[in-house]
This record gives C-alpha cells, structure tokens and sequence, in this order.
C-alpha cells in the first residue's frame, strides 16, 4: 500500500505538499519521497527511508532546500519513489499506488518487443513505478501511454506524473483506491485521503471517478479521459487502512465503523463487563458496539503513542510480532476479574490477536470475547498490497481448512465462506479453540456491505468471497 499527495500552486507549493505527504503515514513505513518542478530549476527530488523515523523528521531540511509551484509526495510500502524519468514525452516525475501480478509476464514481452532494460532493487525485484513509466513511454501520447499501463496491468494501477505542464492523475480504472481533489484560491491538490488537505486551507472539489485521468494546473482541473461507469473499490478502506476522519465515495470512515459495531452488537448474544476496541482501528467498531448494546467502553490496553504513534509496523513477520506485544500498556484495574469483549478490524494470520489475548488473560482477564469487523479473510488480495503475505496459506482461515478438510485441493471454498453453512461455523469453532477465545463471532459479509452503504456492486468483497 501507499499514500499519494500532490500540488498545483500560482505559489511555493513546498509547505503544502510536505505536511499533505506526511498526512498519509499510517499507510507505510518503509519509504518516503517528494517531487517538486519549478521553471527555474526544473525537477528537484527527495527519497528517503522512514522505517526507522517518521515522514517530517527525515523531510525537514528538505523542505527548507526544495521550491517550486508545482509537486508530488508519496509514502510507500516498499519501493522508493517518485522517480524522475526522461523519455520521448520529456522528463517527468512519476508515483504509483496498486498491485502487479503479471509483472514477469510484462517485462518478457517488453525484452521481446526491443532492446531495454530495468535497474534490480535489493531482492531482485523491479520497481512497480519504474515499470509503469515504461510501460507509458511505449505509445506516443501521455494520455494514451497511461490508459495502456493500466489495461495491461493484471492488479490495479493508480497513477501520478508530474509534468512541466502540470499533475496528470488517473485513477484505477476500477477505482479500488481513491483520488480526492481539493481546492483553495490560489491551487489545487490531489490526495489519496479527503482529510489530508482539509488542514491547509483547501475544501472539497470532487472525487475522481474509476479510470478518469485529469491533469492540474494552478488555474484548474481538466478531464482528460472520462471515467468508466463500473467500480469495484476496496471495502477494506473502511473497516481498516483508511484513516478515521477520511471519507470515501462520501461514504465517512469513522460512522461506517461505528454502524459495523452497532450491527455487530445486534446480532450477539454476549454478556461481558466491557467492550474494547484493538487501538487504533478496533476502536470505532467497539464504541458502536457498546452505543448500539449498552455494555459500557473502556480501554483495558492502551498504545503508547509518543514513539508508537502508526500503525504499520515493520514487514518482517517476526518482529511484527514482538511490535504488537510491546506497543500495547494493561490498565490492570479495568482488565482484573473482567468479562472483555474485544473488537479488531480483521484477523488475517491470528498471531497478534492470540497475543493480545494471551496478555489480557495474564493482566487478569476473565473472558476474552472477539468480534472482528469484518468476515474471515480467506483468499489473499490480487489488487492491493494492504498484505505482505507471501501466500494464501499465511491466513489463519486457509490453515484450520487445511486441517478440517484433509483433502484441500479439492476443498469447495465458497462453503467457508458462507455464514450459514455448517463448514463456516466448524472453521469459525477452530479458530477460537486455537487462538484461546472465549467465543468468536464475525462480522457478516451482508452486515458489512450494508455497513457502508454503497451499491454492493460498487464494492470489492474479494478477500471474503472470492468474487470478482
């Protein structure tokens, strides 16, 4: 995953975009950058790894050195990026948010078509943006070289190019991760989260719809390619990764959480003492939860915020871990002889959750009910890297039907996924008794999408149902 921010000022547009690419830290932890151009001076760039320090601390003599009226700021998961590229279509600045799966498959048939070639990462891998830039330089019009990047691309694919003549933005032609434009007297801004501006003085614009290109100018926002009529945008924004005073779609972040919670609550039978939230994006399930029921909320844990202030955490599974379990402070006289029902986003491999539920239980826990806000996840994302699994079978879900069915290559998976089905409620069973729950109820996938309140057919469900 990534977070995107960009500026098109008649001033310095340096000060907005450095604090608008640092509103989109909690969407990774690994890489950070900024492109500015300036008719002076041209393109100017910034590149820096943030796994150990957050966004400002690493950027701020950058922003005393960088100028120009026109720029792009980007947080990464992974790869380092914007990239400056030059090519036929002059030079620019490049970012990108999505997922490849068919990248081998590109590559190949781009050494077949000519000579080329692409610089390795550490790893081997090839830079996802740097692919797209080469992709785009394959037709002769910007425009054109976009719309042929992503129809190539098997995933999702949004875009970011800085020009001399302004920011092109195009959205995925799916639209499964979204682009806000703002607006203030003397520019425009692009930002993957609505919120992410609100602060600088810009206000509402509009959405860009699924596969609409624009560029941005000082003076203004043109469309460039329509948008398309279908969209399949990521549910998961809301019940995890998007920030809690986002909206999407006009659809508010944390009043979808908060009716997760209410229908979570409508549906239970439990009786404990308190509902809890798992900080930070447990917490506006569990307060709908306890409106909705009239169990009292509490905190039982509390992050420690001054040095753990995000909630990604480092992609090394093992260390995660350690993180989790560190990260998190027992208010013993609210855990001590307790009945907890405690709500998290998800439960993707289970092994920070039975942790959680471990240290409740040694603070003194009585009960430790779980109510995760979403279904079980059981087919590993193809269009977003919000995961850094390696397969299907690091999720908790894949593991216990291996373990039920026996013969898993032959297992109907859609069973598992049916909440009224008898295989649903023996792999929910499973869960619980292994990760030492008191009970395990899931959030419905119909509650869920409810929940939101969008067309259901505007929504992807993927990683619960398997459907396209």
């Amino acid at each position: 995953m990534g977070g995107f921010f960009g500026v098109t000022s008649k001033q310095d547009c340096v000060f907005d975009l450095y604090f608008g690419t640092d509103y989109h830290s909690h969407l990774g932890t690994r890489r950070a950058g900024m492109a500015v151009y300036s008719k002076d001076d041209g393109f100017d760039r910034a590149i820096h790894n943030i796994e150990n320090a957050p966004f400002r601390t690493k950027f701020d003599k950058d922003v005393n050195k960088m100028h120009g009226y026109m720029g792009i700021g980007c947080i990464s998961d992974y790869e380092p990026q914007p990239l400056i590229v030059r090519s036929h279509h002059g030079t620019y600045a490049i970012m990108t948010v999505g997922k490849i799966n068919n990248t081998d498959e590109i590559i190949k048939q781009m050494f077949d078509s000519g000579h080329t070639h692409f610089l390795e990462m550490s790893g081997g891998d090839i830079n996802a943006t740097e692919l797209v830039a080469a992709i785009i330089n394959q037709k002769e019009h910007l425009v054109e070289g976009i719309q042929h990047a992503q129809d190539v691309i098997d995933g999702s694919m949004t875009i970011v190019l800085l020009t001399p003549k302004g920011i092109y933005a195009a959205r995925d032609k799916m639209g499964r991760t979204p682009i806000a434009v703002g607006k203030k007297d003397d520019g425009y801004c692009i930002s993957f989260e609505s919120f992410a501006y609100l602060n600088l003085g810009y206000v509402a614009e509009r959405e860009l719809g699924p596969g609409e290109i624009v560029i941005l100018t000082p003076e203004g926002i043109q469309t460039l390619a329509k948008p398309g009529e279908d969209m399949k945008i990521c549910t998961f924004l809301w019940v995890y990764y998007g920030y809690p005073s986002s909206s999407y779609e006009g659809i508010s972040v944390e009043e979808m959480r908060y009716e997760c919670g209410k229908k979570l609550a409508q549906r239970d039978d439990a009786s404990p003492d308190t509902v809890a939230g798992v900080p930070d994006s447990g917490t506006a399930h569990a307060i709908g939860y306890a409106n909705e029921s009239g169990i009292p909320f509490s905190r039982p844990f509390i992050k420690y915020t001054p040095t753990w202030p995000r909630s990604f955490m480092p992609t090394i599974q093992s260390k995660r871990n350690l993180i989790a379990k560190m990260k998190l402070i027992p208010v013993h006289e609210l855990i001590q002889d307790k009945s907890l029902l405690l709500i998290d986003d998800s439960i993707v491999r289970g092994t920070q959750l039975r942790e959680t539920t471990e240290f409740l239980y040694q603070s003194g826990a009585k009960e430790v009910h779980v109510r995760p806000a979403c279904p079980p996840i059981i087919y590993g994302c193809k269009y977003l890297n919000f995961s850094r699994s390696t397969s299907e079978m690091d999720l908790i879900t894949r593991r216990i039907i291996e373990q039920i069915s026996g013969d898993y290559k032959n297992v109907h998976l859609e069973k598992f996924s049916n909440p009224d089905s008898p295989e649903y409620q023996g792999m929910i069973d499973e869960i619980c008794k292994q990760l030492n729950f008191t009970s395990l109820r899931y959030h419905r996938l119909d509650d869920m999408i409810e929940s939101v309140g969008l067309d259901p057919k505007k929504l992807c469900t993927y990683c619960w149902d398997g459907k396209e």
